[in-house]
């Protein structure tokens, strides 16, 4: 994976072979144990793709609740409350793309990291969709994240 501020390499023939997955297929599941690349790859990918003009977006969603907390007894305002849970997407993007570019794309709309529950309704077409944590998604949550998938979305 070749971007701008550094290329992406695989550092294990599983990283390899999920890095070719993610260039050949418009879905797919990454498994694996914790700290073994998922999600920094995924971005990696996606970010190579938005530098490309492939896409016009990168929306980046996981579940925002875990451990049966509800974010309403959170303190804050709603990016208060969800960044925390947000956080390693921010760090992969940061760590992957230059910081302006980001804050650049994240005002514009062109980057979106939001909770899982904020897909609902929505048709994302042109764009690299990641949901990350997926394993604590309900089924019907799930079901719901498929189902946004537009035109020319990976």
């Amino acid at each position: 994976i070749n971007l701008r501020k550094r290329p992406v390499r695989a550092r294990t023939a599983a990283q390899d072979s999920y890095i070719r997955a993610l260039k050949r297929h418009e879905m797919v599941f990454g498994v694996g144990p914790a700290g073994t690349g998922k999600t920094w790859l995924a971005v990696a990918h996606a970010a190579q793709l938005f530098e490309r003009k492939e896409v016009d977006r990168i929306i980046l969603t996981r579940p925002a609740v875990e451990a049966g907390e509800r974010l309403g007894f959170l303190p804050g305002d709603l990016r208060e409350k969800v960044d925390p849970y947000l956080r390693p997407i921010y760090d992969a993007l940061y760590d992957l793309m230059d910081s302006r570019i980001v804050e650049r794309a994240l005002q514009a709309g062109e980057i979106e990291i939001a909770p899982l529950a904020f897909m609902r309704g929505r048709t994302l077409t042109n764009a690299v969709i990641i949901l990350d944590e997926a394993q604590n998604t309900t089924s019907m949550q799930m079901k719901m994240f498929l189902t946004r998938l537009g035109e020319n979305s990976r």
